[in-house]
């Protein structure tokens, strides 16, 4: 059973993703679908980042020593100024490394 519900999901999984990458289907999104969905990517980067940063022990954290948001603090300035990857991952962990420890 647990088999066949695995099958079931990747084929509804693989179908809904093959109806916006097959070219010759007929299936275009509107301008105001579009602009929705630009802020899909945001969405999701924030929903799984958000409980990293602040949650610790089932609780909420913003203390000043919390090595997390330092760490991304230092990653969001240097993404702004940079626009490189790299700089943006290396001065964060950077950071959160010479905080944490």
């Amino acid at each position: 059973m647990i088999l066949l519900s695995i099958i079931l999901l990747a084929c509804i999984t693989f179908g809904t993703r093959y109806l916006f990458l097959e070219g010759r289907l007929p299936i275009r999104l509107g301008p105001n679908l579009k602009h929705l969905l630009s802020y899909s990517g945001p969405a999701v980067l924030t929903a799984i980042t958000a409980p990293i940063l602040f949650v610790h022990n089932q609780q909420l954290d913003t203390a000043a020593d919390n090595p997390y948001l330092w760490g991304a603090a230092v990653a969001i300035l240097a993404a702004y100024k940079t626009r490189s990857v790299y700089w943006t991952i290396g001065l964060g962990m950077l950071v959160y490394i010479l905080v944490a420890y």
